[in-house]
Formats: C-alpha cells, sequence, structure tokens
C-alpha cells in the first residue's frame, strides 16, 4: 500500500493519535521547564529543591501509571481519552494556581501523570493495537504530534514569557487541551473496544503465544532491556529540563537556545518516519541494540559546545535517537510480547520511562548544587548510552531462537 493510500485510508485514527501525542506536551519535561526559571524564583528554589521536587511528582505518577495504563486493554481510546483529558487541563490549572512551593509536587503529579504518562501512552498503544503490518507507520505518524509540539510549544511560550505572566499562559494550556474534547470525540466516533481489535487483529509474540506483564518482568530480555527504558527517560528529560542552566553556563540567552529546538524536531521527525518503515521492514530486532548510540555522541558535543553552532550537531544526533525512541520501543513490546495484554505491559514500560524521568532532573540537580558541572555529567551520561547499547544486544541475542519460532 502506498503512503498516501495508508494516510486517506487511516486519517481518523491517525489523527486521534496525533492528538493524543501533541496533547502529552502540555505534561512534558520540554514545556514544563520553560517555566523553571520563573517558578525557582518565584518560590525561592534551588536547583536541587526545584529537581527534587519535579522527581517526587513524576515517581509518584510512575506508580500510579502501573495501575492506570491498564485501563487500555479495557476501554475505548475514546473514553479513556477524554477523561485524561479533562485530567490534564485540571493539572494546568492547578499549576496556574499553585500558592506555595508545595503545593508543586500535585501540580507536578498530576501534569506528568495525565501528560507524559496517560496521554503518551494512548497515542503509542492505539497505534500498535489499531495497526498489524503496518505498526511501524502509524507509531511514526502518530508520534508527529509529539515532535510538533516539541518544535514550536517552547518558542511560542518563551517569546509569550516576555508579555504575559507565567500563571496566565498555564490557563492558557488548560484552555487548548480542552479544545481538544471534541475533536478527538469525533474521529474516534466509530473505535471498537480493545478487546473486539485483540480478536480481531492478534498478533502474538516470543514462543507464538501472548505474554501477561507478570511472565514479561520474569523474563530475562525485559531487565537487559530495563537501561534503555531508563536512560533516554532520565537524561533527554534531565536535558531540557536544565535548559534555561545549560544556556547560562554557555552564556547563551536562553531564546538563542530554544532557537535550536525546531532543527532538533525537524531530525526527530526525519528519524520516526524512517524508522517506522524500517520497523515493518525489517522488524525491530535488528534495530534496538543501535538506536541509542547517537545518544553517545550528542551528549559529548553537548558537553564540550563552545557556540550555538555546534550545539546545532549535537541536536542533530540527540534527534536521530530520540525520534526512533518514539517509535522502536513501543513496537517493541508487540512484537516480542503480544497484543493481547499490549496496555499492561506499556504501562509497566511507560512507569520505568517516567521513573526515568524522575531520577534525570534530581540527579543533575543534586550534581549541579554540588558543583559537579553539566558539561562533566553529560560526558557520565554518554558513557551510560554506551553501555546500554551493549545490554540490548546481550538480550536481544539470548532470545533469538524464540524470537524465531513466533516469526
Amino acid at each position: 500500500m502506498r503512503l498516501t493510500d495508508f494516510l486517506r485510508l487511516n486519517a481518523p485514527f491517525l489523527s486521534a493519535g496525533f492528538l493524543l501525542t501533541f496533547g502529552s506536551a502540555f505534561g512534558q519535561t520540554f514545556f514544563i521547564s520553560i517555566f523553571a526559571g520563573e517558578i525557582r524564583a518565584e518560590f525561592g528554589l534551588s536547583h536541587a529543591a526545584w529537581g527534587a521536587i519535579y522527581g517526587l511528582g513524576t515517581l509518584v505518577s510512575a506508580a500510579v501509571m502501573v495501575w492506570s495504563g491498564a485501563l487500555t486493554d479495557v476501554f475505548r481510546i475514546r473514553s479513556l481519552g477524554a477523561v485524561v483529558l479533562w485530567g490534564l487541563a485540571a493539572a494546568c490549572l492547578v499549576m496556574a494556581w499553585t500558592p506555595a512551593a508545595w503545593m508543586l509536587v500535585p501540580a507536578v503529579f498530576l501534569l506528568r501523570l495525565t501528560g507524559q504518562g496517560m496521554m503518551s501512552h494512548l497515542g503509542a498503544v492505539a497505534m500498535a493495537r489499531w495497526f498489524v503490518a503496518t505498526r511501524g507507520k502509524a507509531l511514526a505518524v502518530a508520534s508527529l504530534g509529539y515532535a510538533v509540539a516539541e518544535a514550536f510549544l517552547p518558542l511560542i511560550f518563551v517569546s509569550l514569557l516576555i508579555f504575559f505572566d507565567w500563571r496566565v499562559l498555564w490557563v492558557v494550556a488548560a484552555l487548548l487541551t480542552l479544545l481538544m474534547l471534541p475533536i478527538l470525540s469525533r474521529l474516534l466516533r466509530l473505535e471498537r473496544t480493545p478487546q473486539s481489535i485483540a480478536a480481531a487483529t492478534e498478533a502474538l509474540g516470543l514462543g507464538d503465544r501472548h505474554w501477561s506483564r507478570s511472565e514479561v518482568l520474569r523474563h530475562r530480555l525485559f531487565w537487559f532491556m530495563l537501561p534503555a527504558l531508563l536512560g533516554p527517560s532520565a537524561f533527554v528529560t534531565a536535558f531540557f529540563f536544565q535548559q534555561v542552566h545549560f544556556a547560562e553556563v554557555k552564556g547563551w540567552s536562553h531564546l538563542e537556545l530554544v532557537a535550536l529546538f525546531p532543527i532538533y524536531t525537524g531530525i526527530s521527525i526525519g528519524a520516526m518516519v524512517v524508522s517506522g518503515f524500517l520497523i515493518d521492514r525489517f522488524g525491530t530486532a535488528r534495530m534496538m541494540p543501535i538506536y541509542q548510540a547517537p545518544m553517545i555522541v550528542a551528549f559529548v558535543l553537548f558537553a564540550v559546545a563552545g557556540s550555538p553552532w555546534t550545539a546545532i550537531l549535537g541536536f542533530v544526533f540527540l534527534g536521530l535517537a530520540t525520534g526512533a525512541n518514539t517509535t522502536l520501543p513501543a513496537a517493541f513490546w508487540a512484537e516480542f510480547y503480544g497484543t493481547k495484554h499490549l496496555g499492561a505491559i506499556k504501562a509497566m514500560a511507560a512507569a520505568v520511562m517516567v521513573l526515568g524521568s524522575a531520577i534525570g532532573p534530581v540527579v543533575t540537580g543534586v550534581g549541579i548544587t554540588a558543583g559537579i558541572g553539566i558539561e562533566a555529567q553529560y560526558l557520565v551520561v554518554s558513557g551510560y548510552f554506551a553501555l546500554t547499547c551493549l545490554s540490548v544486544w546481550i538480550g536481544i541475542r539470548q532470545v533469538r531462537a524464540s524470537l524465531a519460532v513466533a516469526a
């Protein structure tokens, strides 16, 4: 099937996936961190204190995701998505209203659970379940929503910060979220239940069977995958979380830095699209061990960059890895463990990723406060990703025989 035909025939479902991933932006670190300087100044927080608040709220959201994410195996995306969108709008209003530093914890928790957690989860599970032979392309198209948001929302809202108070902008975010409700309902008016989709488009995993979440937890491949789940979430989150401090260390203005984000997003979009086609052609087993390798180069370049021009190259490599990371893991769980319990399995993986996004800001914030420069930290991060690639390669190699049976 040609790409144009694929897009035309599946436009409502692909558009719904796009909308869900776009809406996740208001709970993502790249958006919340736009206001980091204003929040720290208003409440008198150090880098470590703000990182701890952010980490605690994110950590609790990761725990709740293990339960809430499994709801996608029971309820339609249309119904569950509406509830999550209402929750995300409420979370934006809580952040806008926050009267004291302690209230930042529940505000962050709600934003991370509904935005980064559930909205992203809904988009990924929907694509992985609704599509089988074209799963990679569907994930790539839907993930464009996140990429578009990442490219333009920081630039727009950083510019608006010049004219408006940061609290007003969170009210704007809430209103934009509510505008998505009727659109999602319209797009998914013909959506079937998860159970009927599973029966009609069943896809088996390793050993030619479906795996439950408890079985996946006991399987050795999951533990070899764990560093790859934690790494991008922890350290890409930390990079965007510390964007204001990073610009200060480099002697650049914040606007100079965020002006580079569209370049990063453009590369990320290209990597998403290409990886989607490669998934459909080759499967995830060949790609998983190498797709995080560009992270190694990216963080070295960020560490040594002396000007925004050098940072551009770092964003190119970061975009290559994060673009592939948007499609590959979601397809991996369906391909290796089947689709019957995909919501529960993906929720567990999402919880690990959310946990990573809690760890990254805390570690880098504590390091900065302790006098360990962000540039030195990024060199260590580069080494971490080298070990991650090795871990995934070993894990997949050990289960290759079972994968051949499933194929």
